[in-house]
């Protein structure tokens, strides 16, 4: 392959993986920042169940609600082996996190079979607890005493006091771990040719899951890409075991977090978790292959789910910057590039701090200066088990709150597909290849966003709405082929086919 092809492309898809992951990163320093300075170290090793049955069922609970990704994850386990926690506890932890999330648990239940969705839930559960049990039966003593914390004072100081270690946990070796993770992106994409992955997840290939398996050590999914590629699968009637194998090694396992173990558990340890883990990944995938295949369903001899785990650039592309930025504009949404934004910000605060104040006198002074407080208005302190249940519960309401703001109302959605389809309309009358290539993606997401919001505000589509809404997205998916191929002729006919379903659509619909 073209050398410069290896290499814009391992840096796009870098770049592509980094913004993705900017939103979970943050969180991930933050609910880091609070188990360290409100929570301290006998709070959060309570909070895991401490030493007790409750342990692995509390990290599988806490990582289905807490929105953190593999990478988010890393400062967030690095706290809890401070905080004396059992090594199998802390990777039941690191690996359920990553997995679901209430957004993405609720997209997966309205966009495939729902019992699907809910087997994979039990799965990961089952999956934790035996790993768990077998790593504390083997490695008895991984955990380490509870380092020594000076007690966060109530008020200002404590909020200062978070947001200083938010920024230290920014400026930390955790984010080494984090680069690495991203390095493997980059080194997947030069290994893999662009589409190489198109035909590698058919319904009767046994080989799927060991090829998914193969490629999800060394990508980055976030929880969100994760559940639609999973949901995609299953509309186009692809590998189950493939999808499973993808869900948990993707999501759940990258190259920063192996090394981040190898560090802290030594090599022995940790290749024998990837062994286990990878084991019986596998025999669940082949064991739920055939009682969740869906019903009913053609299934398609290709696909392009995993488009974004190879290289995005064949040797024919000339312009590699303008193509690389246009990848990343179309893949970025507003809410990354906010909080990528942030994450710069707070990295830069980080590395000041570091920079100026080496012996951490600042955080000692927020630990140590009493309050001056008026004796006529005298504060109210709260406990600090409550202000970390309000920071926690917080995230996991903020999760909630955004999937009303991720999915608008139908309404909404139907104007934005309205204005969408009027940009194809033109753009396959006149052979816009590069425009369609935009727009159809985007139209295809408003597709999907339509019956999630719909079922979240309690009145879903009915079947004769959804039938024409997925008659419509089969039309979008003919014409993305179509505009693959350039073939003018066909983008033709499936564009005017598209435009007669939406119409149909919106009358469904009531317009």
């Amino acid at each position: 392959m073209d050398i410069q092809v290896l290499v814009w492309g391992a840096l796009t898809r870098m770049c592509q993986s980094l913004v993705a992951a900017s939103p979970t990163i943050v969180i991930g320093w933050l609910v880091a920042a609070v188990f360290e300075r409100i929570f301290g170290r006998e709070g959060t090793y309570k909070l895991f169940g401490g030493n007790t049955w409750r342990q692995l069922p509390q990290a599988w609970l806490l990582g289905m609600l807490l929105p953190v990704c593999s990478l988010g994850v890393i400062p967030v386990m690095h706290q809890m082996r401070k905080s004396g926690i059992s090594g199998g506890t802390i990777l039941a932890f690191g690996l359920t996190a990553p997995l679901f999330n209430p957004i993405s648990v609720l997209y997966g239940l309205t966009l495939s079979d729902p019992w699907a969705i809910l087997a994979f839930c039990l799965c990961s559960l089952v999956l934790i607890t035996v790993l768990g049990i077998l790593w504390d039966r083997l490695f008895p003593n991984s955990q380490l005493p509870a380092e020594a914390l000076d007690k966060t004072p109530y008020g200002v100081r404590r909020i200062g006091a978070v947001a200083l270690s938010m920024a230290q946990q920014a400026w930390s070796v955790s984010t080494l771990y984090m680069l690495l993770a991203i390095l493997g992106v980059g080194l997947l994409a030069g290994l893999l040719p662009a589409g190489i992955l198109q035909r590698a997840a058919g319904k009767d290939d046994w080989v799927a899951p060991l090829t998914m398996s193969a490629v999800a050590s060394l990508a980055y999914i976030t929880p969100m890409t994760a559940i639609v590629q999973v949901a995609s699968m299953f509309q186009h009637g692809n590998s189950v075991a493939a999808a499973f194998a993808l869900l948990t090694l993707g999501t759940g396992v990258n190259l920063g977090l192996m090394v981040w173990m190898i560090r802290h558990y030594g090599l022995r340890q940790s290749l024998v978790w990837l062994g286990v883990l990878v084991v019986i990944v596998l025999a669940m995938s082949y064991g739920l292959d055939r009682p969740l295949r869906p019903k009913g369903i053609e299934p398609a001899d290709h696909t392009h789910a995993f488009d974004t785990y190879c290289n995005p650039f064949t040797p024919g592309d000339s312009n590699y910057w303008t193509s690389a930025k246009r990848v990343i504009e179309e893949a970025a949404t507003p809410a990354e590039i906010l909080a990528l934004g942030f994450a710069g910000l707070t990295l830069v605060l980080g590395s000041v701090s570091r920079l100026i104040d080496p012996q951490d006198r600042l955080m000692r002074w927020l630990l140590s200066i009493p309050e001056v407080r008026s004796a006529k208005t005298p504060d109210i302190v709260l406990p600090d088990w409550v202000i970390a249940v309000v920071s926690l519960g917080g995230l996991v309401a903020a999760s909630v709150v955004a999937c009303f703001l991720y999915y608008p109302p139908v309404s909404e959605i139907r104007k934005e597909m309205h204005m969408i389809e009027a940009e194809m309309f033109t753009a396959y009358q006149s052979g816009e290849w590069d425009k369609l290539e935009y727009w159809i993606p985007i139209q295809e997401d408003w597709a999907h966003k339509m019956k999630v919001s719909a079922y979240l505000r309690g009145r879903p589509l009915d079947r004769y709405t959804e039938l024409k809404l997925q008659v419509y997205k089969t039309k979008l998916e003919l014409l993305e082929h179509a505009t693959e191929d350039r073939d003018r002729q066909e983008a033709l006919e499936f564009g005017r086919q598209g435009s007669k379903a939406f119409s149909r659509l919106k009358k469904a619909l009531g317009d």
